[in-house]
């Protein structure tokens, strides 16, 4: 146990601060049960802090604030997804959120998802995993599959020059080339958008 002990922690000791972890991320140390209760020990001394059952985070501290910040939910519902296998990407507000096309503060982060429809709670937080079926995520990268479910949840009608601008600034060159060869199958609107996006 000792050893399997100080495994996990050096993983956990090398990643930065906000990192989140599941049990299974540390599969070849030791077996399930062992996990738990390395997990679980290592959230009584403050090493850890448990998020949702099965989910640690690494806990970041502000200088600034004085205090520990808050687990991203993003970074959560990632490694929820990577838990069970799942292929997620954010939708409707947290798309746009993600790419600086929205400043609304959302309480309940929304993603599409190739496995059950599940919500999970932590504190003020809500995550919503709706369930979608493979082909509008399977195959696609997370940047193919961000920039997509955001130009659907703002609509044809609403394309705006300057929401093309700035998503040309927020996308690298290397993202704009996936986004190009990746989502040709996408809506034919859709497509015309990300070439629009990606020429300027």
């Amino acid at each position: 146990m000792k050893s399997y002990s100080k495994e996990i922690r050096d993983i956990i000791n090398s990643a930065e601060e906000g990192t989140i972890f599941v049990n299974s991320d540390f599969a070849e140390i030791a077996d399930s049960d062992t996990i738990r209760k390395i997990l679980s020990r290592f959230t009584q001394v403050g090493i850890l802090r448990r998020i949702i059952n099965g989910i640690f985070e690494k806990p970041r501290y502000s200088k600034l604030l004085g205090e520990y910040v808050a687990a991203d939910p993003n970074a959560v519902a990632y490694a929820i997804a990577r838990n069970y296998h799942w292929s997620i990407a954010p939708c409707g507000n947290t798309a746009l959120n993600l790419l600086g096309l929205s400043n609304q503060v959302t309480a309940t982060w929304s993603y599409i998802s190739d496995g059950p429809y599940k919500t999970y709670e932590w504190n003020s937080t809500k995550l919503e995993f709706k369930h979608r079926t493979n082909k509008e995520i399977t195959g696609l990268s997370s940047i193919t599959c961000l920039v997509i479910q955001a130009l659907k949840t703002i609509g044809q009608s609403n394309i705006s020059s300057d929401i093309i601008s700035t998503l040309s600034e927020k996308l690298s060159f290397e993202e704009k080339k996936i986004c190009l060869k990746e989502a040709t199958q996408s809506t034919d609107w859709v497509y015309d958008v990300i070439r629009k996006i990606c020429k300027e």
